[in-house]
């Protein structure tokens, strides 16, 4: 017979960048595995050297970094990473992106402008990636930009199961800040059996972070309302959505989103709004001088360590949300 048959077991190695350290212990922790040592540093005009100090050849390789600001340096390192891991011979390298920069240039809203979520995705094939593990996307059809296996994980078990224990469900009235959130909100209403109640805005294309709300369609009034999103950045639509709420009549409101990325002037906007609690998940560092009374942060490493168990030993990532992923 020719040829050679080498036996061996696959091996998992966890690398993580600079950009949110803690949350890559915290998941190291979760599947009993040390995170690779790595040598990171900046040159003095800003370009980034990465290497790794043990041999990754053969490797199951799972590269973390969440693209928090300054966003475009995270961006760049982890392409490194991932570039370095491709030539040190590495079997199988996963992107794990809690947070995807560049999610909300999703599409064209005129002509002349960028698709930068696919340009994301086409630069991590590039540099060698042959999968992406991500958490609630802007956009589920950013999937499909990536020419590989996208696990798309939701916070939806994690939030919901605070959000559940701690109010009078029969009082909840589940809440889309806009249409484009009305299947991540359904899902809300399934889990938490509420009704659904749905806020008709209107975005200025030309203007960045501008939102005019116009109507609730949907009962709220007396109801204790659960306004579900993605991600909060400077605040303004979901404070504008609160304000349409309770001049609706709504009694009280919870503010629930994956990703707190809490640009300003985000945490005065939401500490001096009407709103009762916001809670987010860890998927992006919350600095101590950005935490205020009101919020709440849930961890998401267990999440993302089940998700990256399941891809190791080839199981079902969507078994971990009753098929939905």
């Amino acid at each position: 017979m020719s040829g050679m048959t080498a036996k061996g077991e696959k091996r998992l190695m966890l690398f993580t960048g600079r950009a949110h350290p803690e949350l890559a212990t915290a998941v190291a922790r979760e599947l009993e595995v040390d995170i690779v040592p790595t040598s990171a540093y900046d040159f003095a005009n800003g370009e980034i050297f990465v290497r790794f100090e043990e041999s990754v050849r053969g490797s199951d390789a799972f590269v973390m970094q969440s693209h928090t600001a300054p966003l475009n340096q995270w961006i760049m390192e982890q392409l490194i990473m991932v570039d370095a891991l491709k030539r040190a011979s590495a079997k199988r390298i996963t992107v794990v992106m809690p947070f995807y920069g560049y999610a909300r240039q999703d599409k064209k809203h005129r002509g002349r402008e960028p698709i930068s979520a696919r340009l994301m995705a086409d630069l991590f094939k590039t540099a060698g990636a042959d999968r992406l593990i991500v958490v609630d996307l802007h956009t589920a059809q950013i999937q499909g930009f990536f020419d590989g296996p996208v696990d798309h994980l939701f916070a939806l078990p994690v939030l919901a199961q605070h959000v559940g224990a701690r109010l009078d469900r029969s009082r909840l009235t589940v809440v889309s800040p806009d249409a484009g959130r009305v299947r991540v909100a359904e899902r809300w209403t399934d889990t938490l059996n509420a009704p659904l109640a749905i806020i008709h805005k209107r975005r200025d294309p030309r203007v960045a972070n501008q939102v005019k709300v116009h109507e609730v369609v949907g009962s709220v009034e007396g109801r204790v309302c659960v306004l579900v999103d993605d991600m909060i950045d400077t605040g303004g639509t979901i404070t504008k959505a609160a304000d349409a709420l309770f001049e609706n009549g709504a009694a009280e409101v919870i503010v629930v989103a994956t990703h707190g990325v809490f640009s300003d002037p985000a945490v005065d906007r939401l500490k001096n709004s009407r709103i009762t609690e916001v809670v987010v998940t860890d998927t992006l560092p919350i600095a101590q001088e950005r935490r205020f009374d009101k919020l709440t942060v849930l961890p998401i490493a267990p999440l993302i360590a089940r998700a990256i168990r399941e891809v190791f030993h080839d199981g079902s990532v969507t078994s971990l949300f009753g098929g939905d992923a």
